[in-house]
């Protein structure tokens, strides 16, 4: 949440002339309803079902960039999953950081409780681990959008030369 998933995502997709899917977007519009919607009316189990379900229907697409909530990898056969066929990269940014992004945004449901700041520490500190198994684990906090898109590239370059060996 508030690392550059979906802005880097878009950026990458577009230098590779890949596809950019974002898996939030996509349940969005197959069901409809906005995640914040979801959520109130089915719960996040539903959706966490619903995240699995996309997962693994991109598992048999190519040249596809895909951003990600920043729940999915915390179900470890989605995070399987996505690692048997795709170079996983996480954004990881420090909780002020995140905060500073997403303070003004109305439509991040697990941030409606009375204490945001203290729910992204929270969920930090839970989804490390999980986070901790990407392939490549890059930190946003000081550096521009174009930057951390270049180091996307050139790590998914780097893994295409070493799989092509």
């Amino acid at each position: 949440m508030g690392a550059g998933k979906t802005s880097v995502g878009r950026s990458v997709a577009e230098q590779l002339g890949f596809e950019f899917v974002d898996t939030d977007a996509l349940i969005e519009s197959r069901t409809g309803k906005t995640i914040s919607q979801i959520f109130a009316s089915e719960g996040e189990a539903h959706f966490r079902s619903l995240e699995h379900s996309v997962v693994e229907q991109l598992a048999a697409r190519d040249k596809v960039v895909i951003s990600t909530g920043g729940g999915l990898p915390t179900n470890q056969a989605n995070l399987d999953s996505l690692k048997t066929h795709a170079l996983v990269v996480c954004l990881w940014a420090s909780s002020d950081r995140i905060w500073d992004r997403v303070k003004n945004q109305s439509h991040r449901p697990l941030l409606q409780t009375p204490d945001p700041q203290a729910r992204i520490k929270e969920m930090l500190k839970t989804r490390a681990p999980f986070y901790r198994q990407a392939d490549v684990l890059l930190h946003t906090d000081n550096r521009s959008q174009r930057q951390v898109c270049q180091q996307v590239l050139q790590q998914f370059r780097l893994a295409r030369a070493k799989s092509e060996k």
